[in-house]
């Protein structure tokens, strides 16, 4: 996630910043395009090329012309497991789709939730071991490697940030939690 000493300082005053703010003070005030939606987000609004990600997470990937990788290695970053079968993984959004629904999403333009869906900028998408792609919120699950957990908690909060999504008290509490403990 961070490139440099200038973006770790930034990372850490935007953890600060979402974590001493309030609920209300971070939601978004964008115009509800259309009605919530009880079931969440639309998978549909997922459009990245999942070989994007794997290129970026892996080594040596080789990529066929219908856009899937056809060979690489890979080791997840949630249990550091290895793998050359790209089939072993699935392209985990940190900040999962429903969770960004019932934070703030649900009042976004498609567009804006395509956008988050897809978004290879900031750490969003990452290659991890299939079986734990799951619905999943600080509070209530946690990646298994430790050494991991700081990462994994700065991401979530990056990108709660970036993109003005609330967080309840118990995801507040539990990041508080896990920032104070790196």
């Amino acid at each position: 996630m961070a490139q440099n000493g200038k973006q770790l300082l930034r990372v850490d005053l935007e953890e600060r910043k979402i974590l001493n703010k309030g609920q209300s003070d971070i939601t978004p005030t964008i115009t509800r395009l259309s009605p919530p939606n009880k079931q969440g987000p639309k998978q549909a609004l997922i459009k990245h090329c999942t070989t994007a990600v794997l290129k970026r997470d892996g080594t040596n990937v080789v990529v066929g012309s219908n856009c899937a990788a056809t060979s690489g290695s890979w080791v997840s970053p949630y249990d550091n497991v290895p793998t050359n079968l790209a089939s072993d993984l699935d392209i985990d959004h940190v900040v999962p789709l429903k969770e960004a629904w019932v934070s703030g999403a649900r009042t976004w333009t498609n567009a804006q939730r395509e956008a988050f869906a897809n978004d290879l900028v900031r750490p969003q998408l990452i290659a991890v071991t299939d079986s734990l792609n799951q619905a999943k919120d600080p509070a209530e699950w946690m990646v298994p490697l430790a050494s991991y957990r700081c990462t994994y908690v700065r991401a979530w909060i990056h990108v709660k940030y970036h993109y003005k999504l609330s967080v309840d008290q118990a995801e507040k509490t539990a990041l508080t939690n896990y920032i104070n403990a790196c």
